[in-house]
């Protein structure tokens, strides 16, 4: 016999086919229906986990005498850990995201040139636009972040919660923290771009951030590390120079699913949760000074098996995303040699990745993009 599945959505919202893709042994309950399905669990022993689950429905279970065992919700590592198709799935997904985002930096670096300087909404929109063109887009995976000059200074602003969008202010920065949801993988990038020349403090803090984004890139750590064991490498840059960021470094994505998902995550906060192959995490350390600009370099990183010459194998990330850092806002000279040979390199496989799908400016801008330091 199958396990008995009883998910709780109205039925309005499954999609035509759903009861023959699922098969036999799932049956779909009204969200009303909740109540009573627990407390039909009197006299049986529950599995709670106290990081995910709410008050009510503890309460509900305690009412009716069900026996509650408290730990770790058994489908967040085997969701978290990504088998082979989902890491495929990923890893194509992030291509076509991004020849969109390539296409959009293109397309404002030449309104800019231009003389047009857009408010953030537009921005955000044509993004959308650009995104949209592909057929496999099913949606957002979050509210665009799109945050001009000093509003890029925060760090979980929305444009759209404001009495009107800021402009692209000329001579600072722009900064676009954005994703797409496709059936393939989910996709969470941020891109800071100059518009204009910037100054020599927003270049020092850009390459501070870049710093400590290839760090955390670049970083091989034996099987059993913890996200929390791995955030100084981010910020040491920073903190070298006395400056931090009010925020975590990585948080965990979904295939298909939340664009934040744990329960692995790199931040300052102790986290016993050992990264494991196949995870999928945000490597976004910033920067940002009040009222004048805001700095954050993010992609998503998967977590590989690196074999070495030593006792044991180890681990790593590979990154999936797969669009150019600005070029303009870095001062190469506080970039190591290895440092720079890391953004060769990684821009080396974002134009063998995205150029097949790109032609005329849109091309040419790439190829001045990805070009060697």
């Amino acid at each position: 016999m199958p396990a008995v599945v009883s998910p709780f959505s109205s039925t309005c919202r499954l999609p035509e086919g759903f009861a023959a893709h699922v098969g036999e042994g799932v049956s779909v309950l009204a969200p009303e229906a909740l109540a009573s399905e627990l407390a039909a669990l009197s006299a049986k022993t529950v599995m709670v986990d106290p990081q995910t689950s709410n008050a009510w429905a503890r309460e509900i279970l305690k009412q009716h005498g069900a026996k509650i065992v408290h730990a770790a919700d058994p489908c967040m590592l085997p969701k978290a850990a990504k088998n082979a198709v989902e890491i495929a799935g990923m890893k194509a997904s992030h291509v076509r995201d991004g020849v969109a985002v390539s296409r959009f930096l293109a397309w404002l670096d030449k309104e800019v040139a231009a003389g047009k300087l857009h408010d953030e909404a537009v921005l955000a929109d044509k993004l959308y636009s650009i995104r949209a063109e592909d057929e496999t887009l099913a949606d957002l995976s979050f509210d665009t972040i799109s945050a001009a000059g000093g509003n890029a200074a925060m760090c979980h602003y929305n444009h759209q919660n404001q009495p009107e969008p800021g402009q692209l202010e000329l001579n600072n920065v722009y900064l676009v923290d954005s994703g797409g949801q496709y059936p393939d993988g989910t996709t969470d990038i941020t891109r800071t771009i100059a518009i204009g020349e910037c100054a020599d403090e927003v270049k020092k803090a850009f390459t501070l951030v870049l710093k400590g984004h290839i760090a955390l890139a670049a970083a091989r750590f034996p099987k059993g590390t913890a996200g929390s064991q791995l955030d100084a490498l981010a910020r040491q840059h920073l903190w070298a120079h006395g400056f931090d960021y009010d925020h975590g470094t990585g948080h965990g994505v979904g295939h298909f699913l939340s664009v934040h998902e744990g329960p692995q995550r790199i931040a300052k906060a102790p986290n016993t949760v050992a990264l494991l192959p196949g995870m999928v995490l945000s490597n976004e350390p910033g920067y940002y000074r009040a009222d004048a600009f805001g700095i954050r370099i993010e992609n998503l990183e998967l977590v590989v098996e690196v074999p070495t010459q030593g006792d044991m194998t180890v681990l790593g990330f590979e990154s999936l995303t797969r669009a150019p850092i600005d070029r303009r806002l870095v001062d190469v000279s506080l970039l190591t040699d290895s440092e720079i040979a890391w953004w060769n390199d990684y821009h080396q496989k974002v134009w063998q990745d995205v150029s097949p799908s790109l032609q005329g400016d849109d091309l040419a801008w790439l190829e001045q993009a990805t070009k060697a330091l």
